[in-house]
């Protein structure tokens, strides 16, 4: 059945076409609404408001699906790895052994960060915020390397498997080097017969005339908390990378704008106020029933963190997850974590309790991922890093449709103005 729509302002009717997706989602196209009738759309934080259409993931909160390239993420986490996954998402097929190989090779010969750009950081205060020197040394690249950030789409897009690489490989390595340098120890080189993962921890905890050797557990762990964040559709930061973008900016100047996005708490800090509450709980000597009967009296300082989602009505697949990879992990490291035991409580309780299942409040990735991170050896104050490491390739593959869009136009909002109305300028000596 072909659906049609239209608005009718005052006594005329105005005509719009509809969209629908490949999945069935559908959308009113409002493109000419403002050149026809004067109106536009107010749709407060975009909530309700398609800025593209796009090939990479697509979403279905109400059903809690999420799929890359058309490929279940259960499946990618059960069978896939980071790397392979990164590469779906930015080029739109799995590769064959030669195009891995290839795209592996990339990543390993991009890794290091060379002599004059380590020196930035020692521009920064020993406790600056790790994303604020992200973002920051992620922007530098496009200093470092002029010749793959024109701020042209046709010669950027021309060096595009080149710098895809280098922003996934030195974004990890960036990543380990703040992680280090406030912790006041050198810089450790990658190596490159070491995989992604695992080169990532030699970076973040070798020791002098002693590198770091991952438990495989461990390496599994960090490669499946990395491909479940690759991407997750429009959010706050993947829009702003593509807004952004759209002015011809760079590739690394782009990924700098979502890294800043990331670093607001109501965004890649969920899983950091998800451990303060658990620690909070757990140095109240609670098991979780005080804060649960707090938190559905709803007193702010109570909140339950890590559950419910802006997008995900149902269960977040992700969370389903990494709740069992939590689990196994801590098990196979002989970690006794009893802020996994309160997480637990919570979990159960929510899933029972009449107040939550009402308000659908299901718990998020955030719930379990800042807690794989401690046993990892991760601080709490790198755990957004982590996320951006992972979120990385997302970011890459909507920049490049962005880029690649001959009918592209720039990101540019409307408003509606509530300010003064026209007014006399008053001179200083008649002010009141």
């Amino acid at each position: 059945m072909a659906h049609t729509a239209s608005v009718k302002l005052d006594d005329k009717e105005y005509p719009l076409p509809v969209l629908e997706g490949t999945e069935g989602e559908k959308a009113i196209d409002i493109r000419k609404l403002r050149s026809d009738t004067g109106f536009i759309c107010y749709d407060q934080g975009f909530g309700n408001t398609g800025s593209c259409e796009s090939a990479i993931t697509f979403l279905d909160g109400e059903n809690g699906i999420l799929r890359h390239r058309g490929i279940p993420i259960e499946q990618l986490a059960h069978d896939s790895d980071f790397v392979e996954t990164s590469y779906l998402v930015i080029y739109g097929d799995l590769p064959n052994a030669v195009k891995r190989k290839e795209f592996g090779m990339r990543l390993r010969q991009n890794a290091a960060i060379e002599t004059q750009m380590q020196r930035v950081f020692e521009g920064f205060p020993k406790d600056a915020p790790p994303m604020a020197m992200l973002s920051s040394i992620v922007a530098s690249l496009a200093a470092h390397y002029p010749q793959l950030a024109t701020n042209n789409f046709e010669k950027d897009l021309a060096n595009f498997d080149l710098a895809a690489a280098m922003a996934i490989s030195k974004v990890r390595t960036i990543g380990a080097m703040i992680y280090r340098y406030q912790k006041g120890l050198p810089h450790v080189f990658p190596k490159q017969d070491l995989p992604f993962c695992e080169n990532f921890l030699h970076m973040m905890f070798s020791e002098p005339y002693k590198d770091y050797v991952a438990e495989p557990e461990v390496a599994r762990a960090l490669n499946l908390l990395f491909l479940l964040h690759t991407d997750h559709e429009q959010n706050c930061s993947t829009a702003t990378v593509r807004t952004v973008g759209s002015s011809a900016a760079n590739l690394f100047t782009s990924l700098s704008a979502g890294i800043c996005a990331l670093s607001g708490p109501l965004h890649g800090g969920a899983n950091v106020s998800v451990v303060q509450m658990l620690q909070s709980i757990h140095d109240e000597h609670d098991d979780g029933t005080r804060f649960i009967a707090a938190a559905k009296l709803g007193t702010k300082g109570n909140r339950l963190m890590g559950f419910g989602h802006a997008v995900y009505k149902n269960f977040d697949p992700r969370a389903k997850i990494i709740g069992k990879a939590c689990e196994d992990v801590l098990n196979k490291l002989g970690i006794k974590d009893p802020l996994l035991d309160i997480a637990r409580k919570l979990e159960q309780a929510a899933l029972k309790d009449d107040y939550f299942l009402s308000r659908k409040l299901y718990p998020k990735v955030d719930f379990y991922s800042g807690i794989i991170m401690r046993a990892l050896g991760i601080p709490t104050s790198m755990f957004t890093v982590m996320f951006a490491i992972g979120r990385t390739p997302g970011w890459i593959a909507n920049w490049h449709e962005v880029a690649a869009n001959p009918k592209g136009r720039i990101y540019r909002p409307r408003q509606i103005y509530v300010g003064p109305v026209k007014r006399d300028y008053v001179p200083m000596a008649q002010r009141t």
